[in-house]
């Protein structure tokens, strides 16, 4: 008993040219129909590189906010700012931050960011970790004087860390009385 299934021999038709060109046609209209142009692909491309930046840039923000709040708990938070009101008096090149004897940091500034301080701008100096207690913060600030002579000189805050954060602004003053530059902090 023979199980194979049996197979039947198709006939090939012969198509003509004519036929065959008419097929292609067909085919090529049919598969562009369903497949976008190379400038539809390009935009939506586009659309979606853009897309994947924005969730990058957002999660970048986020990443840095966590990594703060993690290195730098609020309760042991200390943030010290430098702004600048007026500056006819003294023109800012560099600041030198101390706690209790130890650096903290040294910043030379640029035109570009003096500029920003004067007309308003506010420079986040220094953040760090500060134990609960009685601190010291000397500020050594450089650069030029009245008539352009080279200017030296430091504030001392002797502040209490308390719980929460400890924000400190050193604000470079001009005195027009005295015609001198006056570097005042201020704690909250």
């Amino acid at each position: 008993m023979d199980t194979a299934p049996h197979i039947i021999p198709l006939k090939r038709r012969r198509r003509s040219p004519s036929q065959l060109a008419a097929l292609i046609l067909i085919f090529t209209l049919s598969a562009s129909a369903q497949e976008p142009s190379l400038s539809e692909r390009a935009a939506r491309l586009d659309a979606d590189t853009q897309t994947l930046k924005r969730e990058a840039l957002r999660i970048n923000r986020e990443l840095f906010i966590m990594e703060e709040e993690i290195l730098h708990p609020a309760p042991t938070q200390l943030t010290v700012f430098v702004t600048l009101d007026v500056g006819q008096f003294f023109t800012l090149d560099a600041v030198q931050l101390k706690l209790d004897g130890k650096l903290l940091t040294s910043y030379l500034y640029t035109q570009r960011e003096l500029s920003s301080l004067q007309r308003g701008g506010a420079h986040r100096l220094h953040i760090g970790n500060v134990d609960n207690g009685e601190h010291e913060l000397i500020a050594l600030l450089t650069g030029k004087g009245p008539e352009g002579r080279d200017y030296r000189r430091g504030a001392t805050l002797r502040f209490v860390k308390g719980q929460g954060t400890k924000y400190v602004e050193l604000r470079i003053v001009d005195d027009a009385a005295k015609q001198q530059p006056e570097f005042v902090f201020n704690e909250w």
